[in-house]
């Protein structure tokens, strides 16, 4: 997919040494929002797999995008249970509960395009959600967090063409 090739060309290209890291509690501040950007990854995986799961019909079209969204949480460190389906992707510990904790598939609408905007939505919401973060990272994680967002602006819009 042309997504996928431009969002590995930037994850690639973010993940070049760039000084960003004031030391200190500066450092810890950018572990924090790794962490969180991971996590956010993480769930949004456990929504695909749920839609894939209500929906097996969709999975030549979401499977790619779920692949990345993986790819995604393991740029940020994250990683631990979202490359296999149904796993738990939150890790361990985590003092806030995720959002899909609750989600099965038959929180998922009944209905494949409702679905695929659902999906949209919650991508559209986290690609929003970093494009403002990164104004408070620096430069390395920024970066990072600028390609991710963007090409979760994608996934939307693909997402959203699906549901058409």
């Amino acid at each position: 997919m042309l997504v996928g090739a431009a969002g590995a060309g930037l994850l690639a290209g973010c993940s070049s040494g760039a000084p960003g890291s004031d030391g200190g509690d500066g450092a810890s501040q950018v572990e924090r929002a790794r962490a969180r950007v991971a996590r956010d990854s993480e769930r949004l995986v456990e929504r695909y797999d749920l839609v894939i799961a209500a929906h097996p019909d969709l999975a030549s079209l979401l499977t790619p995008l779920r692949a990345e969204v993986v790819r995604h949480a393991k740029a940020f460190g994250g990683g631990k249970g979202a490359g296999a389906r149904g796993a738990s992707a939150s890790p361990s510990g985590s003092p806030s509960a995720s959002p899909s904790a609750s989600a099965s598939p038959s929180s998922v609408p009944a209905d494949p395009g409702a679905a695929l905007t659902e999906l949209a939505a919650a991508e559209r919401r986290l690609a929003d959600s970093r494009a403002k973060a990164l104004l408070g990272v620096p430069g390395e994680l920024a970066r990072l967090m600028a390609s991710v967002a963007a090409a979760g602006a994608g996934h939307a819009y693909v997402l959203t063409e699906g549901a058409k």
